[in-house]
């Protein structure tokens, strides 16, 4: 096969390199490898994933559609066809997924727990039902009528909800009704408090319709989940930070009332029900979905089993360096001391949230500076921050509010931080500020000294514990003073110069990045070696997948371990005959962005340039976020990031899938090479260091 530099076909589209990602995390549900409770957390993943994606992605070209825009993707596809794609390929995914958890249902039943419905319900269990539905969850459900005097209500997104067709015995008329299930009430309920038969909730419901509506006689009932657009309109134009506030709070409530975009329904719901549910909520038809089985799969992460740590994944315990035990987990003194690379989450997040809680407390410290885009909720990071600004200190935090599906949650940090004394900053409007970053400014004798940390992910400790991220910290003062300039970028628009460690979005880390792919593309023209390695979540800029086209052309040797979406396609006589894309997914998230550059010698060498990023090779990382690449020059760290992390991701065996020319993926398949789990080889690498 071959294709033109110029030719759409040289991209695969975004939407369906995604649809594609989120099939590979469906395949962990159906992997023999992975144990029975995983299995049943990778297909509420994949459930989760595909809600989200609707609720954004499709929504935004469902509006595209709607404004009849007229848009081509760079892959050629107009807005309708690739609406048509997601809509086809969804129908196999959700088939797919049914077909999965029926399969898992049998996998539990042979461990002795049954996921039945209501018509296997033998009858004392009967009994106990109606006495558990009429104590526990009759009293929680609201039916409504609806008619000229009861509009359909507002179903919440992602809400589940039964409606009804009935006859009013009284008035001898029909009557439509919907019964929202609330969202926080459990999915499953125990037969006779035992964990051995289980009901889901809706199905108990149904079953009891007669005693929720007993005037009625019931024609028909059905389920029905809907997914909203979850897209937020901000005015850029907001002249103070009550407005901003104020804004998002009025978009929040506004994306409650979004339209449906997608609505699942069960299969054998009678037509009648579709209808008057597609009329009301005004639904396209070719955006409802029949499903045969349980709707809303993501629920799923409830059940549970006798002797759990059977079926699910070995304990792991993360680890803290030695060396940080040896000053106590004093960070200053260990930062002072050497440069620190920690690997989560096979490494502890603990001295992160350690050092900003020193830092609170340390009377040296005169200032901080953090940004946060996401984090848990009760962090111990924000805690720390107020505690250092209530003692006084200079604290100033950077909230992004656009962190989607976190805005509500980013709100209150920023307004607890701002209770606190503490200088909240909310960056530009234009841009999110999505670099990951931390400055601490002590006393020590008669200087000042700089302690940084910088990460590939969020402050988040919950998440780093699932999510492959690096830590960096370092009290190398020419860096720390390139990052004083990257917060007065953000905190005070001013324009950061002389950066030669620090590559920054939007202002330079594009031209950065082509900067150093034509130092490899020129090395290889001059017979040096020349190569790059690349770790990242996402790869859509369709510039840089030219500019990766070029290097390969021109000899370039090129390892790409993209987690998610890939545009690039791999393999292409004198194109991309060069490059190799894989994509690992398994028990941990791989979010950690690393990005290597052989510079004149083999990779790995001593001579390997070796950069840590907050950003994804995407057009709005380089153009609509603040984001930064930095230069690692710790030759042990630059070292074990080369031969340890790196040379890992190239050589697992187990968790890897490679990239087509076509855009398919298949699985790592070599009898011959050694077998090695990414996830399984990092875990024993620490509990021997321990």
């Amino acid at each position: 096969m071959s294709i033109d530099i110029n030719s759409p076909n040289r991209l695969i589209n975004r939407e369906l390199s995604w649809l594609e990602f989120n099939c590979r995390v469906l395949e962990e549900a159906m992997n023999s490898k992975t144990p029975l409770l995983e299995k049943l957390k990778f297909l509420a993943i994949s459930d989760r994933n595909l809600d989200e994606f609707y609720m954004v992605r499709v929504a935004g070209l469902k509006r595209k559609k709607a404004a009849d825009i007229g848009i081509v993707s760079k892959e050629g596809l107009t807005v309708t066809q690739q609406l048509d794609y997601i809509y086809k390929k969804s129908k196999v995914i959700f088939k797919d997924q049914s077909l999965c958890f029926t399969h898992l249902c049998d996998e539990l039943k042979e461990q002795g727990v049954e996921i039945i419905k209501s018509v296997d319900l033998r009858k004392k269990e009967l009994e106990w039902l109606e006495d558990y539905f009429l104590k526990k969850i009759f009293p929680a459900i609201t039916p409504l009528a609806i008619d000229p005097l009861h509009p359909f209500p507002v179903i919440p997104n992602d809400a589940l909800s039964i409606v009804l067709k009935l006859f009013d015995k009284e008035h001898d008329k029909f009557q439509w009704s919907i019964i929202p299930i609330p969202q926080n009430m459990q999915r499953f309920i125990k037969i006779c408090g035992e964990n051995k038969r289980i009901l889901p909730t809706e199905d108990a419901i149904r079953l009891f319709l007669r005693k929720v509506m007993p005037n009625f006689n019931i024609i028909s009932s059905g389920y029905i989940h809907l997914i909203r657009d979850s897209e937020m309109d901000i005015d850029d134009d907001l002249e103070d930070v009550e407005e901003l506030i104020e804004s998002f709070k009025s978009a929040l409530n506004k994306r409650k009332h979004g339209s449906v975009i997608r609505l699942m329904v069960n299969k054998d719901i009678d037509r009648d029900l579709i209808e008057f549910a597609t009329n009301e909520l005004h639904v396209e038809p070719d955006a409802i979905f029949e499903i045969d089985g349980l709707l809303n799969l993501s629920d799923i992460e409830e059940i549970s089993m006798e002797n759990k740590s059977k079926f699910k994944f070995q304990p792991f315990n993360p680890a803290i360096p030695d060396y940080i035990k040896e000053f106590s987990g004093d960070m200053f003194a260990v930062i002072k001391h050497r440069n620190v690379l920690l690997h989560h989450p096979y490494e502890s997040f603990d001295p992160v949230i350690d050092l900003v809680e020193q830092a609170a407390n340390d009377p040296n410290v005169i200032s901080i500076k953090q940004t946060l885009y996401r984090t848990s909720d009760n962090s111990p990071i924000v805690k720390a921050l107020a505690q250092a600004a209530e003692h006084g200190k200079s604290v100033t935090v950077v909230v992004e509010l656009k962190a989607r599906f976190d805005e509500e949650k980013n709100i209150h940090v920023a307004q607890v931080l701002e209770d606190a004394g503490a200088q909240v900053v909310f960056g530009f409007m234009k841009y999110k500020t999505h670099v990951k970053l931390l400055l601490i400014s002590r006393k020590e004798e008669d200087e000042i000294v700089n302690y940084l940390h910088f990460s590939t992910g969020n402050y988040h400790p919950i998440t780093a514990k699932i999510y492959t991220d690096i830590s960096y910290f370092s009290a190398d003062q020419d860096l720390a003073l390139e990052a004083t300039k990257v917060f007065n970028y953000i905190t005070g628009y001013v324009q950061p110069a002389g950066l030669k460690k620090f590559s920054i979005s939007p202002i330079a880390l594009q031209r950065k990045i082509f900067d150093f792919i034509d130092i490899e593309i020129n090395n290889a023209k001059a017979g040096k070696p020349a190569g790059i390695w690349l770790k990242l979540n996402s790869l859509v800029d369709s510039k840089i997948i030219d500019k990766l086209y070029e290097a390969s052309t021109a000899g370039v040797k090129i390892e790409l371990v993209i987690r998610g979406i890939c545009c690039l396609k791999p393999g292409i006589a004198g194109l991309s005959e060069n490059i190799r894309v894989r994509s690992i997914v398994g028990r941990f998230l791989e979010h950690s962005r690393l990005v290597c550059f052989a510079n004149g010698e083999a990779l790995p060498s001593a001579k390997s340039k070796v950069y840590l990023s907050s950003a994804d090779w995407m057009p709005r990382s380089f153009h609509r976020r603040v984001e930064a690449m930095i230069l690692v020059e710790d030759k042990d760290i630059r070292k074990r990031i080369l031969d340890e992390i790196m040379y890992l991701n190239l050589n697992d065996t187990e968790q890897t899938w490679f990239l087509d020319s076509e855009g398919h993926y298949y699985r790592y398949e070599d009898s011959s090479k050694k077998v090695i789990n990414i996830h399984k080889e990092f875990m024993s690498r620490v509990k021997e260091e321990q």
